[in-house]
């Protein structure tokens, strides 16, 4: 089965407007609704796609164990074995934020160690079958390594278009897969360049490279729901009341609330979960506030530390998933965001990005609104390991000591009052 047997076309996520499966995927979504509120556009399946296993062992604890409900068939899949990460529940830091019923799916389990590979998987599964030679994506680092070795496992050339003060271990990973990088002082100038590429020598581009912004490429954007459908699964059916997210763009956002949706009108859960997105500058805040479904790009607040969500503007869909879920966007600042790491590390064994923790400072901050309540069952998504960012959340001035005799290693541990 092919990917063009997949997909029958594509539909606007806000209008409606119909498109046949060949439309040119630009990133600037629906061209209907370019002027007014530049929308993402979905893929809408043929009736007859084949359900049940694929049949490679390789993928039966995948996420394409769900390829029928994704844009590529099975045996297309570019698959490194991502997804089925664990759903943890973490009643120490729960009880600290006033929610002891709280689960963290930790995405850093994943391949590259981010929820990109999800992405990935299926957005280099389908450039591969279509043809594509070179992929590429504008990024701040997790993205662009997923991108890399999928495209590196499907034999693809790989263009990751970044910008200075990316966090270098994300940087380093993404030359190790082989990629092309192209720091650029200009952080717009990224967007320019693939879009060029793409017009001039058919690059498949996976991420925005047109303002403003509607999101990432949708096909891609599909793989992101399998995240809810093992929510469920590893929740014995139940759904969450609550789920939280980073979010930049609302890619993973939007495919999260797809899953759910998904899962609802196939019966399979009988109610959805309430989302709440965890962001840096406010647009999504600001627009849920001012009731709009344009989102203008916000002023850069302050230097943020959560470097993977750190854009001053989101997505049209993104603030459609919050809308849907009667859902809630909080800013978060750099404050506690090293303090929530060190905690969720030392209390629960889960190491996490800086960006990855800002659903901890956002359901701290719900949870002290009294918008969530203390025994509604919460699922935070961890989309990262911490290793992705060390150089941003190890303090360069931090010394361990070192000992000279075993002697003098006792009397430090005698100081310590250990067990």
């Amino acid at each position: 089965m092919t990917v063009a047997c997949k997909i029958a076309g594509f539909s606007c996520i806000r209008c409606s407007a119909n498109y046949s499966a060949d439309i040119e995927i630009d990133s600037r979504g629906c061209p209907v609704c370019q002027l007014s509120a530049p929308a993402n556009l979905q893929p809408v399946y043929k009736k007859s796609q084949s359900a049940g296993e694929p049949d490679r062992p390789d993928l039966r604890k995948s996420l394409w164990r769900h390829a029928n409900t994704l844009p590529c068939a099975a045996e297309d899949a570019i698959s490194l074995g991502e997804g089925d990460t664990p759903l943890l529940k973490a009643a120490t830091i729960g009880q600290a934020l006033g929610v002891p019923n709280l689960f963290i799916k930790d995405e850093g389990r994943n391949p590259t160690w981010s929820h990109k590979d999800r992405f990935s998987t299926v957005a280099v599964s389908v450039a591969r079958s279509q043809g594509a030679r070179v992929i590429a994506t504008a990024s701040s680092g997790n993205a662009g390594a997923s991108l890399a070795a999928y495209a590196a496992r499907a034999g693809l050339e790989c263009v990751v278009a970044t910008f200075a003060g990316t966090a270098g271990p994300m940087l380093s990973q993404i030359r190790r897969y082989g990629a092309t990088v192209l720091p650029l002082v200009n952080k717009m100038d990224r967007w320019a360049l693939l879009a060029d590429a793409a017009s001039r020598f058919g690059w498949f581009v996976t991420s925005p490279c047109h303002s403003p912004v509607v999101g990432s490429h949708p096909v891609g954007i599909e793989g992101y729901k399998t995240m809810a459908y093992e929510i469920v699964e590893q929740s014995n059916g139940e759904v969450p009341d609550w789920c939280v997210m980073p979010v930049c763009y609302g890619d993973a956002l939007a495919g999260v609330w797809l899953g759910f949706k998904e899962l609802f009108e196939a019966r399979y859960v009988d109610r959805l979960p309430k989302l709440v997105a965890a962001e840096v500058h406010g647009s999504l805040s600001d627009a849920l506030a001012r009731g709009v479904d344009r989102l203008d790009e916000q002023e850069m607040l302050f230097e943020t530390l959560a470097v993977s969500i750190g854009t001053p503007r989101s997505t049209y869909q993104a603030v459609k998933a919050l809308r849907e879920s009667s859902g809630r966007a909080v800013p978060v600042g750099n404050d506690s965001l090293l303090d929530l790491q060190k905690q969720l590390a030392r209390r629960e064994g889960i190491f996490a990005e800086l960006a990855s923790v800002t659903p901890l400072a956002a359901i701290r901050e719900l949870r002290k609104q009294g918008v969530i309540a203390a025994d509604d069952r919460v699922v935070a998504v961890v989309t990262a390991s911490g290793l992705k960012d060390l150089d941003r959340s190890t303090d360069p001035s931090e010394t361990h000591q070192t000992f000279r005799t075993i002697e003098d290693a006792w009397q430090w541990l005698g100081s310590r009052q250990l067990g």
